[in-house]
């Protein structure tokens, strides 16, 4: 199966969390790299304090669609991880590179579900 097969049968509450965990990552590099920012003005013709607004905006909405089981999970996780979505790689859980039960790591259906590590609790999805 394709990664785009894949991406077409993930779970919605699991595409949000990728969504989300990119715009943050995408958040953190403007506000962390003073060169992103002249990069985005001086290129783009953007101000980096309205971008960051905008995407703090985005974010806010996403996270008030996630559902509340999702979203107190999300919550818990987001302090001390910067990725909550992980992929589970040939068994591996690539949040705390420990071995999942071969149940889950086996299934290939997981991704339509929302799941996470026993270990280290990020959200995963099975790669193979």
């Amino acid at each position: 199966m394709t990664a785009a097969a894949d991406r077409a049968r993930m779970d919605p509450q699991l595409m949000l969390l990728l969504e989300l965990q990119d715009l943050r990552a995408q958040r953190k590099e403007l506000a962390e790299s003073e060169q992103a920012g002249q990069v985005e003005s001086e290129h783009f013709h953007i101000d980096p304090t309205a971008a960051g607004q905008e995407l703090d905006l985005k974010i806010a909405e996403l996270e008030g669609e996630l559902d509340p089981g999702v979203r107190a999970r999300y919550e818990r996780i987001l302090p001390s991880r910067d990725r909550v979505v992980v992929p589970v790689i040939n068994g591996v859980c690539y949040g705390c590179f420990v071995s999942i039960p071969t149940a889950t790591a086996g299934d290939q259906e997981s991704h339509t579900d929302v799941q996470g590590c026993e270990h280290c609790g990020s959200f995963i999805y099975i790669l193979g």
